[in-house]
């Protein structure tokens, strides 16, 4: 009986294809190629030879009166990554893939992720060399931090059953006060708000899986006083203290600062750390 012959790639294969998501504004269905890439070009310039990046276009909108809402948003960057992949992986037996987003982009990217950390995505998770989200609105405590502690969970909530297989694969930064991947585990306000947004208009398939963060968010009020807890946080003077404690975040402009925002003691910036992670992962 005579075996075939292994295929080799194609000589175009990459060795490592580097999936970008862009964050909320920073792309669109249609980009415009002199826009730019945003946060993620300082992190995806300059990588190893044999290394290919592809930048995930999507509606990368929040609002309903810009069409698509968040969750919606968001579903369609986590489809367009997840096609890319089986794209690629398709033909390339032996390229590995990495994935990077930024703000709605690490939404989209550290759901991807974790789906393909079930072992039942697109690619078998030994295939997904690294994954780098930087300020992701569904940041785990447990994830693997890099750079100074913050408190809290991302806005939205962590993602039921985290990353599975892939999780030493994943790096999280999260700026010190940057409320979108960091907010306090006692601001229940601010949580059922990330929460909705989150999951206001997402796809059938993921019901369950808020069901389970919407039955966990509703136990931890309940352990935590239940309305009376929540009333105290909607009284006028907590609303006016959120109020400022927003605009001082916006003012900050630390959610945009990730190009400047040091991660260690050799004064390494959050996006220059990324793309050395990455090129180690070429």
């Amino acid at each position: 009986m005579t075996v075939p012959a292994a295929q080799a790639d194609p000589g175009w294969c990459p060795t490592l294809n580097v999936v970008a998501v862009p964050g909320t504004w920073e792309t669109s269905s249609t980009p415009d190629p002199g826009r730019g890439n945003g946060m993620l070009a300082a992190v995806t310039t300059g990588l190893p030879t044999g290394t290919r990046v592809d930048y995930v276009q999507y509606p990368a909108t929040a609002f309903p009166w810009e069409g698509d809402v968040y969750a919606a948003s968001r579903q369609r960057a986590v489809d367009n990554a997840r096609g890319l992949i089986a794209a690629t992986a398709a033909q390339c037996a032996s390229t590995r893939f990495a994935l990077v987003g930024y703000s709605q982009g690490a939404d989209a990217a550290g759901d991807l992720a974790a789906e393909i950390g079930t072992g039942l995505g697109v690619v078998p998770p030994h295939r997904l060399a690294a994954v780098g989200l930087l300020s992701d609105p569904r940041r785990s405590e447990t994830d693997i931090l890099v750079g100074p502690p913050v408190a809290g969970n991302g806005a939205g909530g962590a993602r039921i059953g985290g990353f599975g297989f892939v999780s030493g694969n994943v790096r999280t930064i999260c700026a010190v006060g940057d409320l979108y991947c960091s907010t306090p585990k006692d601001d229940f306000v601010t949580r059922l708000a990330g929460f909705l947004a989150v999951a206001a208009g997402s796809a059938p398939d993921r019901f369950d899986d808020y069901r389970l963060e919407a039955e966990g968010l509703y136990n931890e009020i309940m352990l935590a006083g239940g309305i009376p807890t929540l009333q105290l946080q909607m009284t006028p003077q907590a609303n006016d203290e959120r109020e400022v404690e927003i605009r001082q975040f916006f003012d900050s402009q630390v959610h945009q600062d990730y190009g400047t925002y040091v991660v260690d003691n050799r004064g390494t910036t959050a996006t220059t750390w990324l793309r050395n992670w990455l090129a180690g992962s070429a």
